[in-house]
């Protein structure tokens, strides 16, 4: 009630009521859709680089393979060749799907651009699958070539069935291992946030908070003084 009654002049705010300039700059840079894409340039440029190699292997690899074809027992290398290059295009058209999408401005979404982006959930999820498809092929490969081939042919079947599952085996662990540090780097950053507001509410503006608790026989006392104060008034 004091701060009510007080000139205009003598009245001061809060401190943590003022504006902050660098906040304030901070939340209009937020705002800025063009901005999104480049939050964290770091997991991007990782998730670019990854994707570029694992493009430069899927098709070297299929290229090699599809260039070895030369009779009718490369019929495998026919088959796994043209899979491992299909992978490779489908990275690659991810990749320029994103950047056909950010050149355009057409995505409003802060959702939508986390997914899209370079280093956004999008790229986990495809280096995730295509590692799978690998060992998957891999195993297959692996399965015909104990079967029934034999010879030459056959040693060859089994090294490239090895080979593939190997390399599927590690991109997945590789993306397993790189999602379990974005979780746990998320919770804490989850418990500093929790922390911080904590501290922040046992402390606002640098200020103790009291706190003032009134018992009944003391709300009754009042009452009593009060009701006295009137009788006597009367």
């Amino acid at each position: 009630m004091q701060t009510f009654y007080q000139p205009r002049h003598a009245i001061r705010h809060p401190s943590g009521l003022q504006l902050n300039p660098t906040r304030m700059q901070r939340r209009v840079l937020e705002d800025q859709v063009e901005l999104w894409w480049f939050r964290e340039p770091r997991r991007s440029l990782l998730c670019y680089c990854a994707s570029v190699a694992l493009v430069l292997g899927l098709g070297l690899g299929g290229v090699g393979l599809l260039s070895t074809t030369d009779s009718l027992s490369g019929e495998w290398r026919l088959g796994v060749g043209t899979t491992l290059c299909l992978l490779a295009l489908a990275v690659l058209l991810k990749q320029l799907l994103s950047s056909a999408v950010q050149d355009m401005n057409c995505v409003r979404s802060r959702h939508r651009i986390d997914q899209l982006k370079s280093g956004g959930r999008a790229d986990p999820a495809l280096m995730l699958a295509v590692g799978l498809a690998v060992t998957l092929c891999g195993a297959v490969l692996l399965c015909v070539a104990t079967i029934g081939s034999q010879g030459r042919d056959g040693e060859e079947m089994l090294v490239s069935s090895l080979v593939l599952m190997a390399a599927g085996a590690g991109m997945s662990l590789a993306v397993a291992g790189y999602a379990a540090i974005l979780y746990f780097k998320r919770r804490r950053e989850q418990r500093r946030r929790v922390a911080l507001r904590m501290s922040r509410a046992r402390r606002p503006g640098g200020r103790t908070v009291r706190v003032f608790s009134v018992s009944e026989g003391q709300m009754s006392q009042a009452m009593r003084e009060t009701s006295s104060s009137r009788t006597s008034l009367i």
